[in-house]
């Protein structure tokens, strides 16, 4: 699977078994890709700042910083003009989608209970291409689950 030159990707998520899964994921999608992981929100900038991704997944419930928050500052860094944000998170409120969408997200992917779904979500995250476009869908075609 190319995935369209996306090497580094950064998942920003708290919880042990979501990261697995994020990895089985990964594995079934046959994506080759180096991931770091973030444990939470001020990690995860003093992360960014050693080194910019190629792509950041931002979980919302998180520590220290949530990815309401993360999210804001990293659209108020013109550093991070060119970071693609999927918000990988279990919460399917209106509130949370709407938040992540007017904050500067370019997509939401609901966590999966089926590995074969996440999987089928990451092959087409890592299909668009992130290089060469910062891909912002229309609301309607935001929520990924």
């Amino acid at each position: 699977m190319q995935t369209s030159e996306i090497k580094d990707v950064l998942l920003a998520e708290d919880d042990k078994d979501d990261v697995l899964i994020f990895e089985l994921a990964v594995e079934e999608a046959e994506l080759s890709i180096d991931l770091r992981c973030a444990t939470d929100g001020d990690k995860l900038f003093v992360m960014l700042e050693e080194y910019i991704p190629d792509i950041l997944f931002l979980d919302i419930q998180m520590p220290c910083k949530d990815g309401i928050a993360c999210i804001l500052e990293i659209r108020k860094n013109k550093d991070y003009d060119h970071l693609p944000v999927v918000m990988c998170t279990a919460h399917t409120s209106e509130q949370y989608i709407n938040n992540a969408f007017r904050n500067g997200a370019n997509l939401y992917m609901v966590k999966s209970r089926s590995l074969k779904d996440m999987a089928e979500n990451l092959k087409r995250i890592f299909s668009i291409n992130w290089k060469t476009q910062m891909y912002y869908p229309p609301k309607n075609e935001f929520v990924w689950s």
